[in-house]
């Protein structure tokens, strides 16, 4: 009978940053552990990944909680030919998604009071197609108006782990989150708001036509 030993750190590790360059995603810490000998220390063998492609042409990164390898952003220039270009947003949609992301989770009104201005349908709409925004939930008020959260999409897009990340109101302009002048009344980030008790998840079934909820609001 063959006798089975467990892997060492330096097999995780390989196995760890295997999983990561085939992956089609960023994984999170679980997806990893999932697919590795029970007891194996993930978080030691991404801290060594890092560390070992520091200063490489592709480097490790967090973004929403998950891992992923990318492209060194001093050589992301010779990519460009490589990618389709990307959708570029408006104004409107760059302010109308900072407020989100810095208000969530918020109702169209709420965006349109701090924005001081109406939202046309089609700038939610685009947000919500391009996976930066999702519907959150119900808030519990008269009318029981949608109320809107960024996704991880979001998160992924401008390199952020977390919603803690979110950059100060002068850094957000810099990193091309806001595009315009601050719009009175805007707040620096408080993820604290994402975990509000004032309204009700939404459920399958339950989201509305666009079209009709931004009527109902």
């Amino acid at each position: 009978m063959s006798i089975q030993f467990a892997p060492d750190e330096a097999e995780i590790e390989r196995r760890v940053e295997a999983l990561l360059f085939a992956a089609a995603g960023p994984l999170s810490a679980a997806d990893i552990a999932r697919r590795l000998p029970e007891g194996a220390d993930v978080g030691r063998a991404i801290a060594s990944l890092r560390v070992r492609y520091e200063g490489r042409g592709v480097e490790l990164e967090c973004v929403a909680e998950r891992w992923r390898f990318r492209t060194a952003p001093d050589l992301s220039f010779m990519m460009t030919e490589e990618r389709e270009e990307p959708r570029r947003l408006s104004k409107a949609a760059l302010e109308t998604l900072a407020i989100i992301a810095y208000h969530q989770p918020v109702t169209r009104a709420e965006i349109e009071s701090v924005r001081g201005v109406s939202i046309s349908k089609g700038t939610l709409d685009l947000l919500l197609e391009m996976g930066f925004v999702r519907l959150r939930g119900r808030r519990r008020t008269p009318g029981r108006p949608v109320t809107y959260a960024t996704a991880d999409r979001f998160l992924e897009h401008f390199g952020l782990a977390s919603l803690y990340d979110l950059p100060g109101a002068a850094e957000m302009k810099a990193a091309g989150l806001l595009d315009l002048s601050l719009p009175t009344g805007f707040e620096v980030p408080d993820p604290s708001r994402a975990g509000a008790d004032d309204e009700d998840p939404i459920e399958d079934g339950d989201a509305p036509e666009f079209a009709q909820d931004f009527v109902g609001d």
